[in-house]
């Protein structure tokens, strides 16, 4: 199956001030894109070609395929990262189910919030903070790269991109500052609770 790039699901000023247009045209536009134009690249004629996203994602981690790690792997990482987002989100409003989990998991709203942003902090160089479900629970991770939780047996539900292309435009150095403005003012929690839903 060929890679696709997809349309963003808002419009490139939707998520200003906490990521700018200019972010997102060359985030989506040149990175994302380029993930989809190498990953095509890698796959075609291989025993993965006809695979789905997760299957080549877990194929690519057993085999240490970096190439399909990180070009198959951030392409999967970015279909969802622009879902989990959404004009006017963030916040400790979302579905019933899914903030009982995060109460029960993850000892409430607080604590996955600043446990959340210690792991994009703590993440060293370029990588992804995650919220995921593994044997039935909720769990923070953090991955280096073009890593997803699919690769390490947990099933992601929430994604941060801190690779520098993702913030520097508008954070430059600051990591923090914008692992908490995504957390406060972007998360699209009810695409997080269906991949929740899903997951458990």
């Amino acid at each position: 199956m060929a890679l696709e790039l997809p349309s963003l699901p808002y419009d490139y000023d939707a998520l200003a001030p906490y990521m700018s247009r200019e972010t997102l045209e060359f985030h989506h536009d040149k990175h994302h894109q380029a993930y989809v134009t190498k990953g095509n690249e890698l796959l075609e004629g291989s025993a993965h070609a006809n695979k789905s996203l997760e299957e080549i994602c877990k194929a690519a981690y057993d085999e240490k395929n970096a190439g399909l790690i990180n070009n198959v792997g951030q392409h999967y990482n970015h279909l969802h990262f622009w879902q989990w987002m959404k004009k006017g989100g963030g916040g400790s409003k979302m579905p019933g189910s899914l903030e009982k989990a995060i109460n029960s998991d993850l000892g409430g709203f607080d604590k996955f919030r600043s446990d959340f942003v210690a792991a994009g902090v703590g993440q060293f160089g370029s990588g992804w903070a995650w919220l995921a479900v593994k044997n039935g629970k909720l769990q923070i991770m953090k991955t280096p790269n073009g890593e997803n939780p699919l690769m390490h047996g947990a099933s992601p539900v929430l994604g941060c991109d801190v690779w520098e292309h993702s913030y520097y435009i508008d954070y430059r150095n600051a990591r923090p500052k914008y692992l908490e403005a995504f957390v406060d003012n972007l998360i699209n929690w009810d695409h997080v609770a269906e991949m929740y839903e899903k997951a458990v």
